[in-house]
Protein backbone atom coordinates (compact mmCIF):
# COMPACT_ATOMS: atom_id res chain seq x y z
CA UNK A 1 0.00 0.00 0.00
CA UNK A 2 1.00 3.70 -0.20
CA UNK A 3 0.21 6.57 1.11
CA UNK A 4 -2.48 8.30 -1.35
CA UNK A 5 -2.30 11.46 0.99
CA UNK A 6 1.57 12.40 0.42
CA UNK A 7 0.96 14.05 -2.85
CA UNK A 8 -1.94 16.27 -1.39
CA UNK A 9 0.11 18.38 0.93
CA UNK A 10 1.09 21.55 -1.22
CA UNK A 11 4.92 22.03 -1.55
CA UNK A 12 4.52 25.84 -1.04
CA UNK A 13 1.45 25.65 1.25
CA UNK A 14 2.21 28.33 3.44
CA UNK A 15 -1.15 29.94 4.88
CA UNK A 16 -3.99 28.34 6.47
CA UNK A 17 -6.01 26.37 4.43
CA UNK A 18 -9.89 27.04 4.85
CA UNK A 19 -11.71 23.59 4.36
CA UNK A 20 -14.36 23.64 1.62
CA UNK A 21 -17.80 22.84 2.59
CA UNK A 22 -20.88 21.84 0.68
CA UNK A 23 -24.19 23.43 1.16
CA UNK A 24 -25.48 20.83 -0.46
CA UNK A 25 -24.09 18.34 1.76
CA UNK A 26 -25.57 19.90 4.89
CA UNK A 27 -28.90 19.97 3.67
CA UNK A 28 -29.20 16.43 2.66
CA UNK A 29 -27.35 15.07 5.39
CA UNK A 30 -30.26 17.59 7.08
CA UNK A 31 -32.95 16.49 4.85
CA UNK A 32 -31.72 12.72 5.86
CA UNK A 33 -32.29 12.83 9.02
CA UNK A 34 -35.05 15.12 9.14
CA UNK A 35 -36.84 11.68 7.98
CA UNK A 36 -36.12 10.36 12.08
CA UNK A 37 -36.74 13.30 13.79
CA UNK A 38 -40.23 13.85 13.15
CA UNK A 39 -40.66 13.67 8.95
CA UNK A 40 -41.22 9.62 9.15
CA UNK A 41 -44.41 10.69 12.04
CA UNK A 42 -45.54 13.78 10.22
CA UNK A 43 -46.18 11.09 7.39
CA UNK A 44 -47.77 8.46 9.40
CA UNK A 45 -50.15 11.27 11.31
CA UNK A 46 -51.39 12.63 7.65
CA UNK A 47 -51.81 9.08 6.57
CA UNK A 48 -54.19 8.07 9.27
CA UNK A 49 -55.74 11.86 8.74
CA UNK A 50 -56.78 11.71 5.24
CA UNK A 51 -57.13 8.09 4.36
CA UNK A 52 -55.51 9.00 1.00
CA UNK A 53 -54.14 5.87 -1.17
CA UNK A 54 -51.54 7.49 -2.67
CA UNK A 55 -50.36 8.60 0.97
CA UNK A 56 -50.85 5.37 2.25
CA UNK A 57 -48.21 3.81 -0.74
CA UNK A 58 -45.49 7.04 0.85
CA UNK A 59 -46.33 5.73 4.40
CA UNK A 60 -45.27 1.66 3.42
CA UNK A 61 -42.25 3.18 2.78
CA UNK A 62 -41.66 4.80 6.15
CA UNK A 63 -41.17 1.17 7.82
CA UNK A 64 -38.54 -1.36 7.41
CA UNK A 65 -38.94 -4.61 5.80
CA UNK A 66 -39.09 -7.97 8.05
CA UNK A 67 -36.18 -9.41 6.91
CA UNK A 68 -35.36 -9.14 3.19
CA UNK A 69 -36.38 -6.79 0.88
CA UNK A 70 -35.71 -2.72 0.99
CA UNK A 71 -37.55 0.51 1.37
CA UNK A 72 -36.84 3.87 1.28
CA UNK A 73 -36.89 3.76 4.88
CA UNK A 74 -33.92 1.73 4.95
CA UNK A 75 -32.18 4.16 3.22
CA UNK A 76 -31.41 6.93 5.96
CA UNK A 77 -28.83 5.30 7.59
CA UNK A 78 -26.18 4.08 5.27
CA UNK A 79 -26.65 7.33 3.69
CA UNK A 80 -25.61 9.16 6.66
CA UNK A 81 -22.32 6.98 6.60
CA UNK A 82 -22.32 7.74 2.98
CA UNK A 83 -22.58 11.20 3.93
CA UNK A 84 -19.60 11.01 6.43
CA UNK A 85 -17.52 9.47 4.03
CA UNK A 86 -17.97 12.42 1.47
CA UNK A 87 -17.16 15.01 3.83
CA UNK A 88 -13.78 13.12 4.61
CA UNK A 89 -11.59 14.07 1.63
CA UNK A 90 -13.05 17.52 2.52
CA UNK A 91 -11.55 17.46 5.90
CA UNK A 92 -8.99 15.43 5.99
CA UNK A 93 -7.42 17.23 2.26
CA UNK A 94 -7.29 20.99 4.18
CA UNK A 95 -5.81 19.24 7.42
CA UNK A 96 -2.68 17.74 5.56
CA UNK A 97 -2.47 20.80 3.61
CA UNK A 98 -2.08 22.65 7.18
CA UNK A 99 0.98 20.34 8.38
CA UNK A 100 -0.88 17.67 9.96
CA UNK A 101 0.48 14.75 9.53
CA UNK A 102 -1.49 11.44 8.84
CA UNK A 103 -0.17 9.87 12.41
CA UNK A 104 -1.92 12.92 13.71
CA UNK A 105 -5.04 12.18 11.64
CA UNK A 106 -5.23 8.61 12.30
CA UNK A 107 -5.76 9.11 16.27
CA UNK A 108 -8.63 11.89 15.34
CA UNK A 109 -10.12 9.45 13.29
CA UNK A 110 -10.02 6.41 16.00
CA UNK A 111 -10.72 8.95 18.70
CA UNK A 112 -13.59 9.64 16.63
CA UNK A 113 -14.94 6.56 16.47
CA UNK A 114 -14.41 5.28 19.92
CA UNK A 115 -16.54 8.40 21.45
CA UNK A 116 -19.23 7.09 18.95
CA UNK A 117 -19.30 4.16 20.36
CA UNK A 118 -19.78 5.30 24.06
CA UNK A 119 -22.39 7.74 22.81
CA UNK A 120 -24.87 4.61 21.44
CA UNK A 121 -23.48 2.36 23.99
CA UNK A 122 -25.15 5.53 26.19
CA UNK A 123 -27.70 5.72 24.47
CA UNK A 124 -29.05 2.26 24.34
CA UNK A 125 -28.78 1.73 27.86
CA UNK A 126 -28.13 5.32 30.19
CA UNK A 127 -26.18 6.05 33.25
CA UNK A 128 -25.86 2.65 35.47
CA UNK A 129 -29.62 1.36 34.72
CA UNK A 130 -28.68 -1.93 33.97
CA UNK A 131 -25.90 -4.72 34.89
CA UNK A 132 -23.51 -4.66 32.31
CA UNK A 133 -23.86 -8.46 30.86
CA UNK A 134 -27.34 -6.75 30.04
CA UNK A 135 -26.77 -4.02 28.65
CA UNK A 136 -26.89 -3.60 24.50
CA UNK A 137 -23.79 -2.69 23.36
CA UNK A 138 -24.17 -2.58 19.71
CA UNK A 139 -25.85 0.65 18.18
CA UNK A 140 -26.64 3.14 15.13
CA UNK A 141 -23.84 5.49 16.52
CA UNK A 142 -21.41 3.02 17.01
CA UNK A 143 -21.91 1.35 13.40
CA UNK A 144 -21.36 4.76 12.33
CA UNK A 145 -18.05 5.33 14.28
CA UNK A 146 -16.56 2.08 13.75
CA UNK A 147 -17.36 1.82 10.09
CA UNK A 148 -16.45 5.69 9.35
CA UNK A 149 -13.29 5.25 12.13
CA UNK A 150 -12.08 2.51 9.41
CA UNK A 151 -13.11 4.04 6.03
CA UNK A 152 -11.18 7.27 7.10
CA UNK A 153 -8.03 4.95 8.07
CA UNK A 154 -7.99 3.75 5.07
CA UNK A 155 -8.66 6.82 3.56
CA UNK A 156 -5.16 7.98 5.36
CA UNK A 157 -3.15 5.21 4.71
CA UNK A 158 -3.70 3.96 0.88
CA UNK A 159 -3.79 5.01 -2.80
CA UNK A 160 -7.43 5.39 -5.02
CA UNK A 161 -6.23 1.84 -6.37
CA UNK A 162 -5.81 0.05 -3.36
CA UNK A 163 -9.16 1.87 -1.81
CA UNK A 164 -10.93 0.45 -5.05
CA UNK A 165 -9.47 -2.62 -3.76
CA UNK A 166 -10.19 -2.68 -0.21
CA UNK A 167 -14.30 -2.08 -1.82
CA UNK A 168 -14.42 -4.71 -3.81
CA UNK A 169 -12.54 -6.89 -1.56
CA UNK A 170 -14.74 -6.36 0.97
CA UNK A 171 -17.93 -6.75 -0.79
CA UNK A 172 -16.61 -9.40 -2.24
CA UNK A 173 -15.70 -11.71 0.51
CA UNK A 174 -18.91 -10.81 3.01
CA UNK A 175 -20.49 -12.25 0.02
CA UNK A 176 -18.49 -15.27 0.67
CA UNK A 177 -18.10 -15.94 4.22
CA UNK A 178 -22.47 -15.74 4.52
CA UNK A 179 -23.21 -17.66 1.71
CA UNK A 180 -20.65 -20.39 2.32
CA UNK A 181 -19.90 -20.86 6.40
CA UNK A 182 -21.84 -23.58 7.72
CA UNK A 183 -23.31 -22.07 10.42
CA UNK A 184 -23.86 -24.98 13.24
CA UNK A 185 -26.90 -26.81 13.08
CA UNK A 186 -27.95 -25.22 9.77
CA UNK A 187 -25.23 -25.32 7.51
CA UNK A 188 -24.25 -22.99 4.26
CA UNK A 189 -26.12 -20.76 2.45
CA UNK A 190 -29.03 -20.05 4.64
CA UNK A 191 -29.64 -16.04 5.20
CA UNK A 192 -32.59 -16.19 7.80
CA UNK A 193 -32.69 -14.47 11.16
CA UNK A 194 -32.32 -18.07 12.85
CA UNK A 195 -29.67 -19.19 10.52
CA UNK A 196 -26.93 -16.70 9.42
CA UNK A 197 -22.73 -16.15 10.02
CA UNK A 198 -23.46 -12.79 10.87
CA UNK A 199 -25.72 -13.07 13.62
CA UNK A 200 -24.01 -16.81 14.75
CA UNK A 201 -20.74 -14.99 15.33
CA UNK A 202 -22.40 -11.84 17.04
CA UNK A 203 -23.84 -14.05 19.58
CA UNK A 204 -20.28 -15.40 20.32
CA UNK A 205 -18.25 -12.29 20.61
CA UNK A 206 -20.87 -9.49 21.24
CA UNK A 207 -20.79 -8.97 25.08
CA UNK A 208 -24.42 -8.13 26.82
CA UNK A 209 -27.22 -8.54 24.90
CA UNK A 210 -28.16 -8.49 21.35
CA UNK A 211 -31.69 -6.49 19.89
CA UNK A 212 -33.63 -9.57 19.88
CA UNK A 213 -31.75 -12.47 21.62
CA UNK A 214 -30.51 -14.23 18.19
CA UNK A 215 -29.95 -10.68 15.76
CA UNK A 216 -28.62 -7.31 16.14
CA UNK A 217 -29.52 -4.87 13.04
CA UNK A 218 -26.10 -3.23 14.22
CA UNK A 219 -23.94 -6.23 15.18
CA UNK A 220 -20.68 -6.09 14.95
CA UNK A 221 -20.11 -8.39 12.14
CA UNK A 222 -22.18 -6.75 9.93
CA UNK A 223 -20.42 -3.29 10.39
CA UNK A 224 -17.84 -4.42 8.10
CA UNK A 225 -19.77 -4.18 4.87
CA UNK A 226 -20.49 -1.16 6.34
CA UNK A 227 -17.20 0.35 6.01
CA UNK A 228 -17.46 -0.22 1.97
CA UNK A 229 -20.39 2.11 1.99
CA UNK A 230 -18.55 4.89 3.68
CA UNK A 231 -16.00 4.42 1.22
CA UNK A 232 -18.56 4.98 -1.65
CA UNK A 233 -19.09 8.40 -0.05
CA UNK A 234 -15.54 8.52 0.12
CA UNK A 235 -14.76 8.33 -3.44
CA UNK A 236 -17.75 10.59 -4.05
CA UNK A 237 -15.89 13.17 -2.05
CA UNK A 238 -12.75 12.83 -3.83
CA UNK A 239 -14.25 13.08 -6.81
CA UNK A 240 -16.36 16.23 -6.09
CA UNK A 241 -12.84 18.08 -4.96
CA UNK A 242 -11.38 17.40 -8.11
CA UNK A 243 -10.47 20.84 -10.17
CA UNK A 244 -13.18 22.29 -12.60
CA UNK A 245 -10.76 21.91 -14.99
CA UNK A 246 -10.99 18.08 -15.00
CA UNK A 247 -14.75 18.03 -14.32
CA UNK A 248 -17.46 20.93 -14.90
CA UNK A 249 -19.75 21.10 -12.39
CA UNK A 250 -22.34 19.91 -14.60
CA UNK A 251 -20.61 16.96 -15.82
CA UNK A 252 -20.22 15.89 -11.85
CA UNK A 253 -23.62 15.92 -11.47
CA UNK A 254 -24.04 13.49 -14.55
CA UNK A 255 -21.31 11.34 -13.37
CA UNK A 256 -22.75 10.76 -9.75
CA UNK A 257 -25.95 10.11 -11.02
CA UNK A 258 -23.79 7.64 -13.75
CA UNK A 259 -22.91 6.40 -10.63
CA UNK A 260 -25.97 5.52 -8.79
CA UNK A 261 -27.49 4.16 -12.12
CA UNK A 262 -24.59 1.65 -11.85
CA UNK A 263 -24.60 0.99 -8.45
CA UNK A 264 -28.51 0.48 -8.77
CA UNK A 265 -28.22 -2.16 -11.54
CA UNK A 266 -25.05 -4.60 -10.04
CA UNK A 267 -27.13 -4.37 -6.81
CA UNK A 268 -30.54 -5.84 -8.59
CA UNK A 269 -28.54 -8.46 -10.19
CA UNK A 270 -26.54 -9.37 -7.04
CA UNK A 271 -30.16 -9.33 -5.25
CA UNK A 272 -31.01 -12.75 -7.24
CA UNK A 273 -28.59 -14.28 -5.10
CA UNK A 274 -27.64 -12.49 -1.63
CA UNK A 275 -30.63 -10.74 -1.13
CA UNK A 276 -30.87 -7.44 -0.45
CA UNK A 277 -31.31 -7.05 3.75
CA UNK A 278 -30.50 -4.12 5.99
CA UNK A 279 -30.33 -6.24 8.67
CA UNK A 280 -27.38 -7.75 7.70
CA UNK A 281 -25.85 -5.08 5.53
CA UNK A 282 -25.30 -7.25 2.81
CA UNK A 283 -23.43 -6.50 -0.33
CA UNK A 284 -26.20 -6.14 -2.30
CA UNK A 285 -27.95 -3.78 0.15
CA UNK A 286 -24.33 -1.40 0.00
CA UNK A 287 -24.46 -1.17 -3.90
CA UNK A 288 -28.04 -0.53 -3.65
CA UNK A 289 -27.57 2.49 -0.98
CA UNK A 290 -24.89 2.90 -2.30
CA UNK A 291 -26.65 3.80 -5.67
CA UNK A 292 -29.30 5.83 -4.02
CA UNK A 293 -26.67 7.76 -2.22
CA UNK A 294 -25.20 8.87 -5.56
CA UNK A 295 -27.85 9.85 -7.13
CA UNK A 296 -29.62 11.76 -3.80
CA UNK A 297 -26.10 13.67 -3.56
CA UNK A 298 -25.99 14.51 -7.27
CA UNK A 299 -29.37 16.10 -7.27
CA UNK A 300 -28.45 17.96 -4.19
CA UNK A 301 -25.12 18.84 -5.47
CA UNK A 302 -26.93 20.38 -9.11
CA UNK A 303 -29.62 22.00 -7.49
CA UNK A 304 -27.75 23.99 -4.94
CA UNK A 305 -23.91 24.30 -5.56
CA UNK A 306 -24.45 23.72 -9.11
CA UNK A 307 -28.10 26.19 -10.02
CA UNK A 308 -27.48 28.51 -6.42
CA UNK A 309 -30.75 27.71 -5.94
CA UNK A 310 -30.53 28.15 -1.45
CA UNK A 311 -33.32 29.65 -0.77
CA UNK A 312 -35.32 26.50 0.72
CA UNK A 313 -32.28 24.67 2.47
CA UNK A 314 -31.75 26.50 6.06
CA UNK A 315 -34.68 24.35 7.63
CA UNK A 316 -31.87 21.08 6.48
CA UNK A 317 -28.90 22.66 7.32
CA UNK A 318 -29.48 23.44 10.41
CA UNK A 319 -30.15 20.18 11.48
CA UNK A 320 -27.64 19.35 8.91
CA UNK A 321 -24.52 20.72 10.77
CA UNK A 322 -25.97 19.05 14.16
CA UNK A 323 -27.13 15.99 13.13
CA UNK A 324 -25.50 14.03 16.14
CA UNK A 325 -26.91 15.92 18.46
CA UNK A 326 -30.41 16.27 17.00
CA UNK A 327 -29.97 12.47 17.38
CA UNK A 328 -28.63 12.23 20.55
CA UNK A 329 -30.68 15.03 22.49
CA UNK A 330 -34.42 13.60 22.14
CA UNK A 331 -33.08 10.72 24.37
CA UNK A 332 -32.98 13.32 27.12
CA UNK A 333 -35.07 16.21 26.12
CA UNK A 334 -38.79 15.35 26.08
CA UNK A 335 -39.77 17.58 23.11
CA UNK A 336 -42.99 15.99 23.35
CA UNK A 337 -44.03 17.33 26.71
CA UNK A 338 -42.80 20.63 25.37
CA UNK A 339 -45.00 20.85 22.09
CA UNK A 340 -48.24 19.38 24.48
CA UNK A 341 -47.12 21.92 27.19
CA UNK A 342 -46.93 24.64 24.37
CA UNK A 343 -49.36 24.01 21.50
CA UNK A 344 -51.90 21.16 23.26
CA UNK A 345 -54.54 23.79 24.42
CA UNK A 346 -54.71 25.68 21.48
CA UNK A 347 -54.75 22.47 19.06
CA UNK A 348 -57.62 21.04 21.44
CA UNK A 349 -60.18 23.40 19.69
CA UNK A 350 -59.72 21.55 16.40
CA UNK A 351 -60.63 17.84 15.01
CA UNK A 352 -59.39 14.68 16.00
CA UNK A 353 -57.62 14.57 12.82
CA UNK A 354 -55.69 18.33 12.67
CA UNK A 355 -54.74 17.35 16.23
CA UNK A 356 -52.93 14.24 14.91
CA UNK A 357 -51.59 16.48 12.53
CA UNK A 358 -50.62 19.55 15.04
CA UNK A 359 -48.77 17.48 17.43
CA UNK A 360 -46.06 16.20 15.07
CA UNK A 361 -46.03 19.44 13.65
CA UNK A 362 -45.15 21.23 16.77
CA UNK A 363 -42.95 18.37 17.91
CA UNK A 364 -40.50 19.01 14.99
CA UNK A 365 -40.42 23.00 15.25
CA UNK A 366 -39.48 22.64 19.01
CA UNK A 367 -36.98 20.39 17.92
CA UNK A 368 -35.97 22.62 15.24
CA UNK A 369 -35.98 26.22 17.08
CA UNK A 370 -33.29 24.12 19.74
CA UNK A 371 -31.14 23.47 16.86
CA UNK A 372 -31.63 26.94 15.40
CA UNK A 373 -30.75 28.86 18.70
CA UNK A 374 -27.77 26.15 18.98
CA UNK A 375 -26.83 27.27 15.28
CA UNK A 376 -27.20 30.95 15.86
CA UNK A 377 -25.01 30.85 18.57
CA UNK A 378 -22.96 28.71 16.49
CA UNK A 379 -22.90 26.02 19.01
CA UNK A 380 -21.99 22.09 16.91
CA UNK A 381 -20.66 19.49 18.37
CA UNK A 382 -17.51 17.94 16.81
CA UNK A 383 -16.03 14.89 18.07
Amino acid sequence: MTTAQSTKIPANASSRVVPQRLQSLDTLRGFDMFWITGGGQLVHALTAASGWAWLQSVDQQLHHPEWHGFRAYDLIFPLFIFLAGVSTPFSMDSRLANGHSPTRLARKAIQRGLILVALGILYNNGFFKTEWALMRYPSVLGRIGLAGMLAQLLYIYCSTRWLIAWSVGILVGYWGFMSYFPVPGCGAGLLTIECNPASYFDQLIVPGRLHNKIHDPEGLVSTLPAIATGLLGIFAGKFLRLSPHQFTPSQKVLLLWTAGILGIGLALTWNSFFPINKNIWTSSFVLLTGGLSFLLLGLFYGVIDVLHFRSWTFFFVVIGMNSIVIYMVKKFIDFSYTAQTLFGGLLSFFSEPVQMVGAVVTYILIQWLFMWILHRNKLFLKI
